[in-house]
């Protein structure tokens, strides 16, 4: 069947529902076991479809991702970074990349705020086999059950409660979705929309917009802090089937400096060039690379970033 060349990553929103984490940080890049959140989508997209090009849009902070991706490459594949000087949606960033996206082939549109290891292939084989614009990948727990399925028909018949607001059976979307070309049709040029609404129109008009429930894995959107802080624990009980050269980032950065009689637990990480006073301890926190915990300092569930001090005793605050 063929696995996929390019995938879109959504990575320029705002991320307001991280503040004050993603002041100076588009919400990708924020470290996730000491790695920037994007390079998991990055390698699960290679691991299980064999994704070679990338795009990724960008609005907030954008000099962050050249100094994330240097040479404008992850693991050898090329990312096409196209920048959105006024926010455009997931419609419209779409449509702006009308010039880069295959016309003869599907693509991946990916958000980048989640982290997930489900199995992808499926989706795209179901999509490949049953024609349709659009195939959502679900899950059947969640948080916002807002898509309606047709499980028997494998066909998505609602989205948000708008054209079949009675129909029982309501799934999480996962962020996740595999696109025919021709979906570029229905997209307005030019205009400013979320994807929801062509879909939609898809929807009425020809019903194509498929769905597949991918219960297998873990996923989790990080758009909160309390999900990522959470995210820690799942690298702790063994989280992820794939990983640069399959081996995971250290959790305590060997370039950090970490002084005598520190406690860290194992639902902690440790950035490089972070500095961690003598006697402090740390229980499901978060320290990015240069950030500074004072001696005696006590911390839980807190994030450090770069620059910052956290001292004394702290708890579900950020610095």
């Amino acid at each position: 069947m063929g696995g996929i060349r390019k995938a879109f990553i959504l990575g320029a929103g705002l991320g307001t529902r991280l503040r004050p984490l993603t002041e100076s940080l588009p919400k990708p890049l924020v470290p996730v076991w000491n790695r920037p959140l994007l390079t998991y989508a990055l390698d699960h997209l290679v691991h299980d479809l064999g994704v070679e090009f990338f795009a990724v849009n960008t609005h907030h902070c954008p000099a962050a991702y050249a100094e994330a991706f240097p040479d404008g490459a992850h693991e050898g594949r090329l990312i096409h970074f196209r920048h959105e000087p006024i926010l455009l949606d997931t419609a419209g960033g779409l449509d702006n990349l009308r010039d880069w996206l295959p016309r003869d082939e599907p693509f991946v549109v990916y958000n980048g705020d989640i982290l997930t290891d489900l199995p992808l292939a499926p989706a795209v084989e179901q999509h490949r086999r049953r024609g349709d614009l659009v195939t959502m990948v679900l899950r059947s727990q969640g948080d916002e059950l807002r898509v309606g399925f047709d499980a028997e028909r494998g066909a998505v018949v609602d989205l948000r409660g708008v054209l079949a607001p009675d129909w029982p059976h309501r799934f999480q979307f996962t962020g996740v979705y595999v696109v025919s070309p021709e979906f570029l049709d229905y997209l307005a040029p030019g205009k400013i929309e979320s994807v929801v609404l062509p879909m939609l129109e898809v929807i009425r008009s020809t019903g194509r917009v498929g769905g597949i429930v991918v219960d297998e894995g873990e996923w989790s959107d990080l758009g909160e802090r309390d999900a990522y802080l959470d995210a820690l624990g799942l690298f702790a009980k063994g989280f992820l089937r794939f990983g640069a050269g399959d081996a995971p980032s250290p959790r305590l950065s060997p370039q950090a400096e970490i002084a005598a009689g520190v406690e860290i637990d194992e639902l902690s990480s440790v950035g490089p060039g972070a500095r961690v006073g003598e006697g402090a301890v740390l229980r499901e926190s978060v320290l990015w690379p240069g950030a500074i915990v004072a001696p005696g300092a006590r911390l839980e569930r807190v994030v450090v970033r770069g620059g910052k001090t956290a001292s004394g005793v702290l708890a579900n605050v950020d610095r």
